[in-house]
């Protein structure tokens, strides 16, 4: 879901050409189910093998990351670990709303509504192991990184940009600001539309936020940044305190400045009702730490592999072998530039 602050968060565009040399930290679990979503047939219905085998997220990586790394973009993915027991509530509250989803697109189904069956076959994408570890092995294939969170990816994803082994962290979601992320790149694809569930297009473009400049345009800090997260809602409290947007938030922490006399106002004012322990969720977003000391290592594409996966997926092998030119045209140009 992600934290709903879009209407206060300064933002700019930039151009793929931007990022050019950079490495992004990108938020795995947030793109996959991109791709599961949007690599759809008209009726809502993923893509898929002759085995009936889900191949959206394959189709997404091999294709969007090829296209990325010929625009001198590094990746390096960052997969969820357990989940905080906080946000066990909110992923029940998830699998709820996917099988009320999921009755519905039935019911559209025998009503041969195709509109319908679209737009309510993207609320109940299933992540599942499988989709996970054929993820990362293509990936690796590939030549790009896998990091294994401990917890959750985007907090990784954050710290990796923090600690400068990337320059910022890649997440459809704002709460990589939580968690300190210097920068955060939004709508990271070539694409300049999508296709939204009502099956109309909207106009898109990389988008930059940057953590330094938005702490000074909204005047606050980092602290009162994360209260402002809680109090309209996080994964770990869903929904917020009700009653409270997301400019009251910002008037609330610009007032009350300091995370206890924030809460302090909220608990006391009689108009609000707080159900939740805003300092259990405080320190998952201001205490992370990182989870793993792997190193991030560029290795060569394994196109042999990376071949025998996609066929696998009844992928047209003039489009593999397309893709796999690009590739190759890259590892060239690498050899070139190590040789200068």
């Amino acid at each position: 879901m992600g934290i709903q602050i879009s209407d206060i968060i300064p933002r700019k565009e930039i151009t793929l050409k931007e990022l050019n040399g950079k490495i992004l930290a990108v938020d795995a679990m947030n793109t996959l189910y991109q791709f599961l979503t949007t690599i759809r047939q008209a009726d809502g219905t993923p893509l898929m093998d002759k085995h009936q085998r889900i191949s959206s997220h394959i189709s997404g990586l091999f294709y969007r990351n090829i296209n990325l790394l010929q625009e001198g973009i590094k990746l390096v993915y960052v997969f969820d670990g357990k989940p905080p027991e906080l946000k066990f509530q909110e992923i029940g509250r998830r699998i709820e709303a996917k099988e009320i989803a999921k009755e519905k697109y039935e019911k559209a189904k025998s009503d041969e509504d195709v509109d319908s069956m679209r737009k309510y076959s993207q609320q109940f994408v299933k992540m599942t192991p499988e989709i996970i570890e054929e993820s990362k092995e293509l990936l690796e294939a590939m030549g790009i990184p896998v990091i294994q969170a401990n917890g959750e990816g985007e907090a990784e994803a954050s710290l990796l940009a923090r600690n400068g082994k990337a320059w910022a962290s890649a997440s459809q979601d704002y709460d990589s600001l939580l968690y300190g992320t210097p920068r955060l790149i939004r709508n990271l694809t070539l694409s300049r539309k999508r296709k939204t569930s009502s099956g109309a297009y909207v106009e898109i473009n990389i988008e930059l936020v940057e953590f330094e400049y938005l702490l000074n345009h909204l005047q606050i800090n980092k602290d009162q940044l994360i209260c402002l997260g809680i109090l309209v809602g996080t994964d770990y409290n869903p929904g917020g305190i009700k009653g409270i947007g997301q400019k009251t938030a910002l008037d609330i922490v610009r007032k009350y400045q300091y995370p206890v006399k924030i809460f302090e106002y909220v608990k006391t004012n009689p108009k609000y009702e707080i159900n939740f322990d805003w300092q259990e969720i405080y320190k998952i977003f201001h205490e992370h730490e990182s989870s793993t000391t792997k190193e991030i290592i560029f290795n060569k594409p394994d196109t042999e592999k990376i071949k025998k996966i996609l066929l696998s997926r009844d992928f047209s092998e003039e489009r593999i072998n397309s893709g796999l030119e690009k590739l190759n045209t890259l590892l060239e140009k690498a050899k070139q530039k190590t040789l200068f």
